[in-house]
């Protein structure tokens, strides 16, 4: 299961940091993607569709990965997504490995509050 790991830090790579969201779709993603976000239809052309604009389409917007997760055949990141006129949030994006290719997404966004009722880092 290394390989799995090694494969999602590259793709984490391409799709985080260097927003190439075509790219690292292309590198991973299996063809028949199933997507568990209930506002994303399944497949990969369409998480690219979606998440191209967000991603390579906008130079302000930033996402900072804080940790990698990789058990057998699951794997998480966790990021800090910030841009310009929106809050910071916390995602959590949780994938599945099938035959070294990324099969199923599932998704959990949190905005990090102006005013936290605590100090406890998000990140």
């Amino acid at each position: 299961m290394t390989g799995n790991r090694a494969a999602f830090e590259r793709f984490c790579d391409l799709f985080y940091t260097q927003k190439r969201v075509a790219d690292a779709f292309a590198f991973l993603v299996a063809d028949d993607y199933r997507q568990h976000n209930p506002n994303l239809a399944d497949g990969p052309a369409v998480a690219v569709e979606a998440l191209t604009p967000k991603f390579d389409g906008d130079p302000e917007a930033r996402f900072e990965i804080q940790r990698i997760l990789v058990d057998g055949d699951l794997a998480m990141v966790h990021v800090k997504a910030s841009g310009p006129g929106r809050p910071d949030a916390a995602v959590a994006d949780i994938y599945r490995f099938h035959d070294g290719r990324i099969v199923e997404h599932w998704d959990v966004l949190q905005a990090v509050p102006a005013h936290p009722v605590h100090d406890h880092p998000m990140f």
